[in-house]
């Protein structure tokens, strides 16, 4: 299995809990990615996963003192590093 040492460790931002953070690292899909960017959501941004709703649809995550909601399909274009890992 050939792995890109850059992209180990890294995880979308929908497999967070609530209460952690991580450092975004990418976005995705490109559809959003000018939305995401407007909002402070760019890569070097520490996001923090604030609440979720039933099954995780939409989730509430801070970033650059913005409270923005993101669907799960929205969450799982950006890839992000865990802090503390």
């Amino acid at each position: 299995m050939n792995l890109n040492k850059e992209r180990v460790g890294l995880m979308f931002l929908d497999e967070l809990k609530n209460g952690e953070s991580a450092i975004v690292e990418e976005i995705c899909d490109t559809n959003i990615c000018i939305k995401l960017i407007e909002m402070g959501c760019l890569p070097g941004e520490i996001v923090m996963v604030r609440m979720s709703a039933p099954f995780r649809d939409p989730i509430a995550v801070e970033v650059s003192g913005n409270l923005i909601s993101l669907r799960k399909s929205e969450a799982r274009t950006i890839r992000v590093k865990k802090i503390g890992q």
